[in-house]
């Protein structure tokens, strides 16, 4: 049996063949590096789209509500000027109706408890004439 010895290399070529090696090996570390890099960047990308899709909803959630209550407050705010005219004019009649009295009381002699009316728009959570009951159909026109 004849043995044949294995090719001979020399060193130089053993090193170009491992730096080549290294180089391949390099290369593929590379591409895996960027493949999980672009993978990171997609997957950042889906959620900042998720995010703007959510926010996109919930803005419109938020304009709804806005127009909503600005639509509510021009209500209020209609019924409200309706209700400080109605103040006003029954504030007037019981003005009216009170100088009225002080007239009877000056002409009768007799003394009446006529009770001061408060300003309804400098105090309005004050009643304009707490003493005074009266049915709904006294003060009509």
């Amino acid at each position: 049996m004849s043995l044949v010895p294995p090719p001979q290399t020399s060193g130089s070529e053993e090193d170009a063949q491992l730096i080549d090696e290294r180089k391949r090996k390099r290369m593929l570390s590379n591409r895996e590096s960027a493949r999980r890099s672009r993978m990171r960047k997609q997957q950042h990308l889906d959620d900042l789209l998720s995010q703007v899709a959510r926010l996109k909803e919930e803005n419109s959630q938020i304009s709804m509500q806005v127009n909503l209550l600005t639509e509510q407050y021009a209500r209020l705010d209609s019924e409200n000027t309706v209700l400080r005219t109605q103040v006003m004019e029954l504030t007037d009649r019981l003005r009216s109706l009170n100088s009225v009295l002080h007239l009877v009381e000056e002409l009768s002699g007799m003394a009446m408890d006529i009770p001061e009316i408060p300003d309804p728009i400098l105090k309005p959570w004050q009643h304009a004439c707490p003493a005074i009951m009266a049915s709904a159909n006294v003060f009509q026109c």
